[in-house]
């Protein structure tokens, strides 16, 4: 069955109203916003940076906890209305399972992309204003940062599919920090794959983006930040697909 519209459109709507109602959700997307801007804040305070850092790394330092924190927020879209038992309403309203899981998809990754876009870029400004001039590369911050917020948008849509599939939220929330964190940590004991390896998590192509604009290409390790994107774009897309195969088995 195909969705409409319509139906699109009113899934799309009550996803937005309930993602706007629950506190525990609004509360990690606000947190979401804020970090990177504190981060900013905080190291141009206290001078903690190295001479061989960067403005854009420096000024992100804290994008990686809310990047994460972007991942908890997709899981929570949906564990809790399993949780709460609101999910049965939901579905009475629409039908289609797959609508509401691509309704729920298009909402938190547009939301995070955004979120993280104008979050991200004001941390960058904050950074630049309040480092010495001079003392750390400038460069061209604009293509990073674009691809930072997708990198966000993506782990919040991991999150999403993972909730779909543990659909408990300690469970869905633990799972979705691991797969962001493990493959860095664990890409070194690969061998000649760890490149690919560490490459997996939208934790590792954020990193390496924070170091395309103003940072020498042999710092942005071997994979490279736009090819380690468009695998984790890649990988997102597969367990997503795999969660809304199984929501409709389990649902049917």
């Amino acid at each position: 069955m195909t969705m409409t519209p319509t139906l699109g459109a009113q899934a799309l709507s009550y996803e937005w109203i309930k993602f706007r109602s629950v506190r525990s959700t609004v509360w990690t997307t606000v947190a979401t916003a804020v970090l990177p801007v504190l981060g900013a804040v905080f190291v141009a305070a206290t001078g903690s940076l190295q001479p061989d850092d960067t403005v854009l790394g420096g000024s992100l330092t804290l994008s990686v906890v809310a990047q994460m924190l972007a991942g908890v927020v997709g899981a929570l879209v949906v564990t809790g209305e399993y949780s709460s038992g609101t999910i049965r309403t939901t579905f009475a309203a629409v039908p289609r399972r797959g609508t509401v899981f691509a309704a729920k998809a298009t909402l938190v990754a547009a939301v995070m992309y955004v979120l993280a876009l104008l979050s991200c870029s004001t941390a960058y400004v904050v950074g630049s204003a309040m480092l010495p001039e001079g003392r750390y590369a400038q460069g061209e911050p604009l293509p990073a940062l674009f691809g930072i917020a997708a990198s966000f948008a993506l782990a919040a849509v991991l999150g999403l599919a993972v909730g779909t599939l543990v659909r408990h939220s300690a469970g869905a929330v633990t799972m979705v920090l691991g797969l962001l964190l493990l493959p860095s940590l664990f890409g070194p004991l690969f061998g000649d794959a760890e490149r690919w390896i560490a490459g997996l998590s939208p934790t590792a192509a954020l990193e390496k983006l924070t170091q395309t604009s103003d940072a020498t290409a042999d710092t942005v390790g071997s994979l490279g930040p736009w090819p380690s994107l468009l695998l984790v774009a890649v990988c997102t897309t597969a367990i997503t697909l795999a969660a809304l195969l199984l929501l409709r088995r389990r649902d049917a």
